[in-house]
């Protein structure tokens, strides 16, 4: 006689740890890390769907894509990467289709950019495919541009422009005032209170500075705008810093793009959003030609500041590049050269025509907006 079946048990839940690994390493780990739950194999399928068509991750046997053509549409795509991951991770998911594996229809299908979530990543493919949009994508892509740009104004703005409320003067002040407070007057007055044993130094006599405003003199800030493809996002930042720059008392903003040729997009400094609808990026660069033309807007060379934004990488004249900055220079104007204006300022440029335009008397190197508009306010309160 036969002893009855035994009811099967439980199937026991795959370890979350186990499935984080597997999710990272695809379909070959799975005979060590067993197989996923149905969640997670949602996950992996969405994953492998952007990530599967790496071929330097099938190389290296960490992911492997699946036989044959995916039936997967980038809005269903984009509709399981909002089902089943958190927002910084969308983010991320959206970042590496547009930019790192070039899956256009994220930024071009009307259905995707309905869904798509704003972000500086997806504004910096907009730019990129517009010439590839019809009108009705161009009208879904411009909401895309206008709600970035808005995020971009809305934290930068104020940053920018507190650098503008007024510069310490060194002469003292009798109006106390937590931001005028001068630590190092203060530290001299008050030296002979200092108590070793405690190591303490008592306050009896705080200092604080005046401020003066900046704005005495009208000054001219040309921003001179490489509109090259690699310098997208310097492009974004630097129409956002003009429009935020724009209207300051005893201040003048310029904005110019440039690649072969140059586009005065001053008129257009207070619409950041139709400013950068109109930029092309790709294509040549003649810095050379754009820094003639930023010096034939000067008035007062000594009131002027003439920002660079460029990678550096001419394909004019780089001669007549460096001998223009230092007749700029020479005349009194401020030059700066900047191979980077956004948040992460982390640049890729060519050092060795950097270093003949810092030789020529320039200020050379990287700057977040806010940074930059420190400069620009300190150079106006000389």
């Amino acid at each position: 006689m036969t002893a009855p079946a035994s009811a099967p048990g439980p199937v026991p839940s795959p370890d979350p740890g186990l499935e984080r690994w597997r999710l990272i390493l695809g379909s070959p780990a799975e005979r060590h890390t067993g197989c996923l739950g149905t969640a997670a194999a949602a996950r992996d399928s969405a994953l492998e769907w952007l990530y599967g068509r790496d071929p330097e991750q099938g190389e290296r046997g960490i992911r492997r894509a699946g036989d044959g053509p995916s039936a997967v549409t980038a809005v269903d795509w984009l509709d399981d990467v909002h089902r089943l991951f958190p927002r910084e991770t969308i983010e991320r998911l959206e970042r590496d289709a547009v930019e790192r594996y070039g899956i256009h229809e994220i930024v071009t299908d009307p259905a995707v950019l309905e869904r798509v979530q704003p972000s500086p990543a997806l504004l910096r493919a907009v730019l990129r495919t517009k010439h590839l949009m019809n009108p009705q994508v161009l009208r879904l892509a411009r909401r895309l541009v206008e709600a970035v740009v808005r995020q971009l104004m809305a934290r930068l703005t104020p940053e920018i422009r507190r650098s503008f409320t007024g510069t310490r003067s060194r002469r003292p002040s009798l109006v106390p005032h937590s931001r005028n407070f001068d630590f190092h007057a203060t530290v001299r007055a008050n030296l002979a209170h200092y108590q070793p044993e405690q190591r303490r130094l008592l306050i009896e006599r705080p200092r604080f500075s005046s401020r003066t405003r900046p704005h005495l003199e009208q000054w001219q800030l040309i921003l001179l705008v490489d509109q090259s493809g690699s310098m997208t996002g310097s492009v974004i930042h630097s129409a956002v810093t003009a429009a935020a720059l724009w209207g300051l008392p005893g201040l003048r903003t310029h904005l110019v793009a440039f690649d072969t040729s140059v586009v005065d997009l001053t008129a257009d400094v207070t619409d950041p959003v139709e400013l950068l609808m109109r930029v092309q990026l790709g294509g040549g660069t003649d810095i050379a030609r754009a820094v003639d033309y930023g010096a034939g807007l000067i008035d007062n060379p000594r009131r002027a500041i003439v920002v660079l934004v460029t990678d550096f990488y001419e394909g004019g004249d780089p001669y007549r590049l460096v001998r223009t900055v230092r007749q700029l220079v020479a005349q009194g104007s401020t030059v700066l050269g900047l191979a980077a204006l956004d948040e992460d300022a982390v640049p890729a440029y060519d050092r060795e025509l950097a270093q003949e335009i810092a030789d020529a008397g320039a200020h050379v190197g990287a700057m977040t907006p806010g940074m930059l508009a420190a400069f620009v306010a300190e150079r106006l309160s000389r």
